[in-house]
């Protein structure tokens, strides 16, 4: 399905920084990408495959609230353009809408981007103006009132920034609570992934308790026989890590 957070790399009039330096423009060259639903579900129970998307996702149960904290990873940029993108949600996992915040590590002409960002699908992204750098500790979260209202946090403890957003979506179906390294994809699929080496997702919760308790489905990235990213196990039910390992 190639729904979701449809987002273009534009950074309207101003620019990100990266590292304490201007960001190259992105505009010109990034193609409009989809953060997509789980694409190409399958494997066991408990150890599912998809071409774009590594991390946990719960599912079987009505979710009202997913949260969780990571450090913003620095990717090493080879030339050209890749992405990457972290991020916790509602929805998304055998549903049509996703509602979800998170951050961005992109290579442009071979130079790192970082940003930051919110969707409520079908409605498009909006980024965050502040500065993301790596190393930065995120925390963020997703509630609704169950009943079309969600609020939208994301937090850098780091810079000591934080952004509250409280949209409405009435379609949301909450059948999936996740936490998500993703591949972003374009119109004409899934785009490389950027070496972000290894992120680390700490106190992953829905429904006010860990995620673990919801028995959640551990998502390796690989589509053609290569293993793009893989997830590590639940430690304590809320820990995991996710490590790249090919574009």
């Amino acid at each position: 399905m190639s729904v979701a957070r449809r987002r273009t790399l534009a950074v309207s009039t101003a620019l990100l920084t990266v590292l304490g330096a201007a960001a190259p423009a992105v505009a010109a060259t990034a193609p409009t990408l989809v953060q997509a639903p789980l694409a190409h579900h399958g494997g066991g129970l408990l150890h599912s495959t998809s071409g774009n998307w590594a991390g946990y996702a719960a599912t079987g149960n009505r979710f009202t609230s997913v949260s969780a904290s990571w450090v913003q990873p620095t990717v090493t940029c080879s030339g050209g353009n890749t992405w990457s993108s972290f991020w916790v949600g509602l929805d998304g996992d055998g549903s049509s809408t996703v509602e979800q915040t998170g951050t961005e590590a992109d290579c442009s002409n071979g130079s790192p981007v970082y940003s930051s960002w919110y969707e409520m699908y079908p409605a498009y992204p909006v980024n965050f103006s502040n500065t993301v750098r790596p190393g930065d500790h995120f925390t963020a979260s997703v509630t609704t009132n169950g009943s079309g209202s969600f609020t939208l946090t994301l937090s850098d403890t780091t810079a000591g920034w934080s952004h509250t957003v409280n949209k409405s979506l009435r379609s949301a179906s909450l059948a999936s609570a996740e936490v998500i390294a993703e591949a972003p994809s374009s119109s004409t699929g899934v785009l490389p992934l950027s070496d972000f080496h290894s992120v680390s997702f700490t106190g992953a919760t829905a429904n006010g308790r860990s995620l673990g308790g919801f028995s959640p489905d551990g998502i390796t990235m690989a589509s053609g026989g290569v293993t793009r990213a893989t997830t590590s196990g639940l430690s304590g039910g809320n820990s995991f890590s996710v490590a790249w390992k090919h574009s």
